[in-house]
């Protein structure tokens, strides 16, 4: 475990009282089983995303409903086609939505606009979070792909019973959106709405929030090690 990692897992700081219209109505009523933890999948190993992923195929084998917003990204890797998959019959099971514009982590230079994007993302993710009702286009909303066939999607925090945050870390280490928002937004969201938050470097702050924090360490990789480049439905 990373020193970053175990000094906020040891952290002693009272945490701040969520007073939203759900922890006062909810307060004291959310049973265990209800109750909507947050999960962090963390360094600089393989398997994040692809943990959060299969996180979210259980879920949604169990019928919940899941929401997938991926930071930074905007490539269609070929896990975006499990939303056409999942939404068939009018299922409305999964929504994924992307709030990037191709890869700057490169070039190690977001511009104005990624930064625009990664803001327009976490307002929308607040929303979602906090139960606040909206409706977005269909075409908008099934980002990925998914036959429409109404003209807009419920899209409010009480349809999702659990919230990705892909990517979210890269977002914060790239300064493109605020820590202290972050962790707001999370503290005060429905506390029946699971969130799972991935990408390497995860701020002490976003740990300390955190029920369920792993650290993923690269002890080897092909690609380092072999120079094995990423591959269809392995790595995309």
């Amino acid at each position: 475990m990373s020193s970053s990692i175990a000094a906020a897992a040891s952290s002693k700081t009272t945490p701040v009282r969520n007073s939203n219209k759900y922890n006062d109505n909810i307060a004291g009523r959310t049973t265990e089983e209800e109750k909507g933890y947050v999960h962090i999948y963390t360094g600089n190993g393989k398997g994040k995303t692809t943990a959060a992923i299969g996180l979210a195929v259980r879920a949604m084998m169990a019928g919940k409903k899941v929401f997938i917003g991926q930071f930074v990204k905007s490539e269609k890797y070929h896990e975006t086609k499990l939303e056409a998959y999942m939404n068939q019959d009018q299922q409305h099971l999964l929504c994924i939505k992307q709030y990037g514009n191709g890869c700057f982590i490169y070039k190690n230079e977001p511009t104005h606009h990624d930064k625009m994007m990664a803001v327009a993302g976490l307002v929308e993710c607040e929303r979602l979070l906090l139960g606040i009702p909206t409706t977005i286009p269909a075409q908008v909303a099934r980002s990925s792909g998914a036959a429409a066939s109404d003209e807009s999607i419920d899209h409010s925090g009480n349809h999702y019973d659990m919230i990705i945050l892909d990517e979210l870390t890269i977002a914060l280490r790239y300064n493109l959106i605020d820590i202290h928002d972050v962790v707001r937004i999370i503290q005060q969201r429905n506390p029946k709405i699971e969130v799972v938050i991935t990408g390497r470097d995860a701020p002490q702050g976003l740990i300390q929030i955190g029920d369920v924090v792993t650290e993923m360490n690269c002890i080897k990789h092909y690609y380092r090690d072999q120079g094995v480049q990423a591959r269809d439905g392995i790595e995309r």
